[in-house]
């Protein structure tokens, strides 16, 4: 059975080192996965989110990913793999798969069909019910943005949260009056149930309003940084969380570029990753391309200035 708290603290959503011929680099992302699992504050680990290119692996590879990584940390962390597929069918056989792996938890992403034709609230619970039934794992649920058809509302969220499987919600509604009311509607529906940020692009925003961590790709670059802002936060000291924000934000501007982010925003978070010693390579699968020329510029001189260059 799913155990009954959620994921708390800071979450690195994990991206995935490549070779030269794009096949998945097993001892890069073993080493990547020990470097993060060392940190103090971290809570679990997450595989094939969309930080971790989960659309360009195949379900085999995301299975793969999620082994490596559980099999490294050894019991040491939780291990949360994404689970990205179109139908209920798919979405069980690669949940299960995940299981097997080595998975004590899933980050359950809208179909993508959903962001062009939208859902009903019974198809998402039924997608959800699936899933917990055929695992039996702790699910987490992912929240799109507010302008997207596949964005939940605060009435489908606090039914969410009483299913027997979910204990975690990630929330990324990126339009900050909803955020509100979303947060209040889960804490009422289920005043255990974990929330965790996924705004990468503002975190010390999004973190004042009550969250219990954050699950951001961000994480992989500074989980430490990221661990002492929710730190002040929670400690509410106000003015070492700005400090600390103010820190991160010379990193932000060359990652996030003032987006939300992206397939290319996580091409340079990867790069930066790379720069900073903590990947072997910055490459990308097609067709997502790293970054060149003065935006490649720009990250080296921000992981300089930042103090994270080897």
């Amino acid at each position: 059975m799913a155990p009954a708290t959620g994921y708390r603290g800071v979450v690195p959503a994990m991206t995935v080192p490549f070779r030269d011929d794009l096949s998945i680099d097993e001892e890069g992302l073993r080493r990547f996965a020990r470097r993060l699992s060392g940190n103090p504050g971290i809570g679990a680990l997450v595989t094939n989110g969309h930080t971790g290119e989960v659309f360009a692996l195949s379900a085999k590879e995301r299975a793969d990913v999620t082994r490596i990584v559980a099999g490294e940390v050894g019991g040491q962390l939780p291990v949360i793999s994404g689970v990205c597929a179109e139908g209920i069918d798919e979405a069980v056989e690669h949940a299960r798969m995940a299981r097997e792996a080595g998975a004590s938890g899933l980050l359950v992403m809208p179909p993508h069909y959903w962001l062009r034709f939208g859902m009903q609230p019974d198809h998402v619970v039924e997608h959800f019910t699936a899933i917990g039934e055929a695992t039996g794992l702790s699910l987490v649920v992912h929240i799109y943005p507010a302008w997207t058809k596949a964005s939940y509302s605060s009435e489908l969220l606090a039914r969410l949260v009483k299913l027997p499987w979910v204990h975690t919600v990630k929330i990324g509604t990126r339009e900050m009056s909803k955020y509100a009311r979303d947060i209040a509607a889960i804490r009422a529906a289920n005043p255990e149930c974990a929330i965790l940020t996924c705004h990468d692009e503002y975190l010390l925003a999004s973190m004042v309003q009550g969250v219990d961590g954050a699950l951001v790709g961000f994480a992989s670059l500074i989980p430490d940084w990221i661990v002492e802002l929710f730190g002040a936060v929670c400690a509410g000291d106000l003015r070492r969380a700005q400090a600390v924000q103010h820190r991160i934000n010379q990193l932000n501007e060359v990652v996030y570029a003032d987006g939300e982010p992206s397939g290319d925003a996580h091409a340079r978070l990867k790069t930066a990753l790379m720069l900073a010693g903590r990947l072997p390579s910055n490459r990308t699968r097609p067709p997502i391309r790293p970054p060149a020329g003065a935006m490649l510029d720009r990250i080296r001189a921000a992981v300089k200035e930042s103090g994270l260059a080897p």
